[in-house]
């Protein structure tokens, strides 16, 4: 019986294990053939006004990646994003969130709206992006 109970629970542990693993989504990494612009966020909420340095990484397939950080030592929001899943980690996203772009927590709608308007915005040094009461302006 304990051999039979063994097998159980190995079975069931590599079950877990293995839907652990096939259900996390991959992202591009970054390759040679990406953009990378980097300049400076004003990011203005109900509540918060930040400024601070940002990098933008994005591929001709829509591979996404921003990180907006006061200071080198100090990531306010990080985010990977494609076409349909996202990926979003720092203080600004309250906690870190992945998933569906669709199923995407209200609070961070507008950060996850900001990788269409900046793949969008060729070479323009100046791109302002509006969603709902808050309000991007990136300076390249």
């Amino acid at each position: 019986m304990s051999i039979l109970r063994a097998v159980v629970i190995a079975l069931a542990i590599i079950g877990l294990t293995n839907c652990a693993t096939t259900s996390r989504h991959q992202f591009a990494e970054p390759a040679g053939d990406w953009r990378v612009r980097n300049g400076q966020l004003l990011y203005r909420a109900p509540e918060t006004t930040l400024i601070g340095d940002v990098l933008i990484r994005f591929s001709k397939n829509g591979d996404f990646e921003l990180t907006f950080s006061k200071g080198p030592v100090a990531p306010l929001l990080s985010l990977r994003q494609d076409a349909s899943f996202a990926e979003v980690k720092g203080p600004l996203a309250r906690s870190s969130w992945s998933g569906p772009i669709d199923r995407a927590p209200q609070q961070l709608r507008g950060w996850l709206g900001v990788r269409d308007k900046l793949v969008g915005s060729q070479d323009r040094q100046s791109v302002r992006y509006i969603a709902g009461n808050e309000t991007f302006l990136f300076r390249f």
